[in-house]
């Protein structure tokens, strides 16, 4: 088959990685916003265009005509891809502009599962102008911020973590009402965060293993969020989750493809990632995202046993089953270096040298730029190293021994993947479950 992997970051350079290891793979179609070096090598073809140019990407189907193609990031998405490649018989694993609105609109999501009576939601209301704005907030307590459409994972801010006060968080939210025209407030939850992936063909969900991601630039969970600082999985649970929060999880995804469903008059095929919390009684929704997450991807995929062409060609022929999505239970910890400065103020244009990666390490490129033979940093997040083992331990001792491997001006999050860090989460789960 030949395949169009639409996207260029260290998500789609492990999609790229595992849809190579099958079989049924004969050619890889690259379609790019720039230059990924890891992805140019594993490409039958690589094209840099704009990802923002859904005509272009037409074009580009139009005169290579692959069997299907993958969508990696969300703007694309969001945009439309799926849609124009559909118009010329090319489906996708992503799904069409309609659906994507469960991640490119969270006022949208929300109010699916308000109209479906999906069980889930916080009490929130979504405001398109202030009225009513501040004693929605005073009765609330403690609330969240988010903007409606996409930010790369910037856009929520939580109070007690990015703003401090009421008056605040209502001078965010006005900001968002400017920029957006729509705001969603909710109440602030109190729990564990997890990732849980879920592949979709319009009616059959498939769970992925669940991951907790880092959004926080810092070590202990500190600093102004970012797109993802890196995540772990250990198999089929996570250490503070039980089976039952897996179980509400997925009965969540599989009422919302649903919903979808009624809702847009067709199904969701892509991925549908659900960004969850464990809390005191059972399970929350806090988003969801129409992709794969980046970095959760990079635990997930690498642990796939199952041909990921085969299952890829279910999810768009709507003939998906869970033997078709079989996962090794090791462990995995991913790491990522990032420029110094980011998010806020990165430094960009430096030099880094990557050194000779130790075994049972892998190493994704995300946002660099490559010059006269050398890799060079952008403003956004770099490279990612995974570490996969039997044990969390030993995952963790080999992701820290891959990014110590790059020498430049960079950065990483250490305690990503340690014992004293997931033993804290175990901890507050253990307490707040009584």
């Amino acid at each position: 088959m030949k395949i169009l992997l639409v996207g260029n970051g260290a998500r789609e350079h492990v999609i790229a990685e595992t849809l190579r290891r099958s079989k049924r793979c004969s050619e890889l179609l690259v379609f790019a916003n720039k230059v990924n070096p890891g992805m140019e090598a594993l490409a039958s073809l690589y094209h840099v265009g704009n990802l923002a140019d859904m005509k272009a990407i037409q074009a580009f189907g139009a005169e290579h005509k692959p069997d299907f193609a993958v969508l990696g990031p969300d703007n694309p998405i969001a945009d439309g891809a799926a849609d124009v490649l559909a118009e010329i018989g090319i489906p996708s694993v992503g799904p069409k502009k309609s659906l994507a609105r469960l991640e490119s609109s969270k006022g949208f999501t929300r109010a699916l599962l308000e109209k479906y009576k999906i069980v889930g939601n916080p009490r929130f209301r979504i405001f398109k102008n202030d009225e009513g704005l501040e004693e929605f907030v005073r009765d609330l307590g403690p609330f969240v911020v988010k903007t409606d459409g996409l930010t790369g994972g910037k856009g929520v801010k939580v109070m007690g973590d990015h703003f401090s006060t009421a008056e605040e968080g209502l001078a965010y939210a006005k900001e968002c009402l400017s920029a957006d025209g729509q705001v969603v407030i909710e109440e602030k939850l109190t729990g564990q965060e997890f990732s849980l992936m879920s592949f979709c063909d319009g009616e059959h969900v498939v769970d992925m293993p669940p991951v907790q991601d880092h959004k926080r630039a810092y070590d202990g969970d500190l600093g102004p969020n970012t797109g993802g600082m890196g995540s772990y999985s250990s198999g089929k649970l996570l250490p503070f989750l039980t089976e039952d929060d897996l179980t509400q999880a997925h009965a969540i995804t599989v009422a919302v493809a649903n919903a979808l469903r009624q809702e847009c008059g067709e199904g969701f095929k892509g991925v549908m990632y659900g960004g969850f919390i464990a809390v005191k009684n059972g399970v929350r929704l806090i988003e969801y995202n129409a992709r794969f997450g980046d970095p959760e991807a990079m635990n997930v995929l690498p642990l796939l046993q199952s041909d990921f062409a085969e299952l890829c060609l279910a999810i768009v022929r709507g003939t998906l089953t869970p033997e078709m999505a079989r996962f090794s239970d090791r462990c995995t910890v991913c790491k990522y270096a990032v420029p110094e400065g980011y998010p806020e103020k990165p430094k960009k244009g430096e030099r880094i040298r990557i050194k000779e990666l130790p075994e049972g390490v892998s190493a994704y490129y995300a946002a660099v730029d490559k010059k006269d033979g050398q890799i060079v940093l952008s403003s956004s997040r770099a490279m990612a190293f995974v570490g996969i083992a039997p044990t969390l331990s030993e995952a963790e001792r080999l992701a820290q021994k891959g990014v110590e491997c790059v020498d430049g001006p960079i950065f990483y999050r250490r305690d990503i993947g340690t014992e004293a860090l997931i033993g804290k989460r175990v901890e507050m789960m253990k307490e707040l479950r009584g």
